[in-house]
């Protein structure tokens, strides 16, 4: 008998849920996805110095010798995603997909300047535009930027997805891929309800792809669905068929070690869906997310976690440059210990986030509001550090 995996990529596209080149390598998946968390775990394994290493120096290169560390390290979250990207690509037969940053999550026409300039630097190495999928949150605004780079062949996969307004939308709105999160929405009912088990046909995340594959086939929409973000094998098992399935190289494991059959439980050729086709405008969209509280909660919070991973690689990649030019890099040491304790990331430090000494807080604070503002942090722990 065949394994679960062997079984499953011959009715659906595995997809390799990782940055980590040796995982893709091992599984052999046809596409492969990446985000910010797994770019920064990817960058912890000492083997892939040498790519955040090229990625800073290109960068350096790219901005101009007399740029200041903060450009060099935004223009290097480009490179270092487009070079993991090229690297992933050498591997893999299909695609691979690059993240926006979630930061401009609310920004259209900041997220297609970024999304095109992504597919430039992936162009200008000699990579073409079929082969990359720029992933893009799935907000109304994430969407509507995604709407104008597919017309300009800029082909986007829509992430963050949580519910059936946001996957509609993707579908009027032409885009390739949408990748609907699984395990997000089981955690969130689970924390709801306090049910600790569901089966894996009751599963909220699995009930949730399997309503919007069977609606996208049975009205014809194009736009493919990639299940994302697996807890357990089981959402997994209920999902097979479905056009593509994104999975962690510790879930890929034990569908290549166990050995059973493996039944399609979706088939795009005989969709069983009683939804009736629908149109979403602006309105309509955020009327169906405020009565979703599950998207709309799961979908901030997934843009604010993308977004904590970037600030914390961005830390790393000023520390790193500084240690390359042999430069100081007092600044970028403060700047790190202001987001260590700047725990609400609201851009102040109270008393309660503070991890240091009392003395050192009222040293700080010079207007002894309780408060630290970047200004008093910078000036003060600053100098102190240069003093050093």
């Amino acid at each position: 008998m065949t394994t679960l995996l062997e079984q499953l990529s011959s009715m659906t596209v595995v997809v390799a849920d990782t940055g980590e080149l040796e995982a893709i390598r091992r599984f052999k998946p046809r596409d492969a996805t990446t985000n910010p968390s797994l770019i920064l775990a990817a960058a912890q394994i000492p083997d892939y110095q040498n790519l955040i290493d090229e990625a800073l120096q290109s960068s350096r290169e790219r901005v101009g010798h007399g740029a200041a560390v903060e450009e060099i390290v935004e223009e290097a979250l480009d490179e270092i995603c487009v070079i993991f990207g090229k690297e992933i690509l050498k591997i893999i037969p299909g695609r691979v997909s690059t993240e926006v940053d979630a930061r401009l999550s609310y920004d259209k026409d900041a997220t297609i300047a970024k999304a095109r300039k992504i597919i430039e630097l992936y162009n200008e190495a000699g990579i073409t535009n079929d082969r990359v999928l720029i992933k893009i949150a799935s907000t109304w605004e994430g969407i509507k930027a995604a709407e104008v780079l597919e017309k300009e062949g800029i082909h986007c996969n829509l992430t963050l997805l949580f519910g059936f307004a946001q996957a509609a939308a993707c579908a009027e709105a032409g885009v390739t891929l949408i990748s609907p999160f699984v395990g997000r929405i089981l955690d969130w009912y689970k924390a709801k309800t306090g049910k600790d088990f569901y089966k894996g046909n009751e599963d909220p995340g699995v009930i949730s792809v399997t309503r919007i594959f069977n609606y996208f086939k049975l009205h014809g929409y194009k736009t493919e669905v990639m299940g994302a973000s697996f807890r357990n094998q089981e959402e997994i098992i209920e999902l097979a068929g479905c056009d593509l399935l994104t999975i962690s190289p510790k879930l890929l494991d034990q569908l290549k070690k166990t050995k059973s059959t493996l039944i399609k439980k979706l088939d795009s050729s005989n969709p069983v869906s009683e939804d009736k086709k629908i149109s979403i405008d602006k309105k309509s969209f955020e009327y169906m997310m405020s009565n979703d509280q599950m998207a709309q909660e799961k979908l901030d919070e997934g843009i604010r976690g993308f977004s904590k991973a970037i600030e914390t690689l961005e830390a790393q990649l000023a520390h790193r440059l500084a240690i390359l030019e042999g430069g100081s890099a007092f600044t970028h040491v403060v700047h790190e210990i202001f987001m260590l304790n700047d725990l609400d990331g609201d851009g102040c430090i109270t008393r309660e986030e503070w991890l240091g000494s009392d003395a050192v807080f009222d040293a700080l604070d010079h207007d002894h509001d309780g408060r630290l503002l970047q200004e008093d942090f910078f000036s003060g722990l600053g100098a102190a550090l240069s003093l050093g």
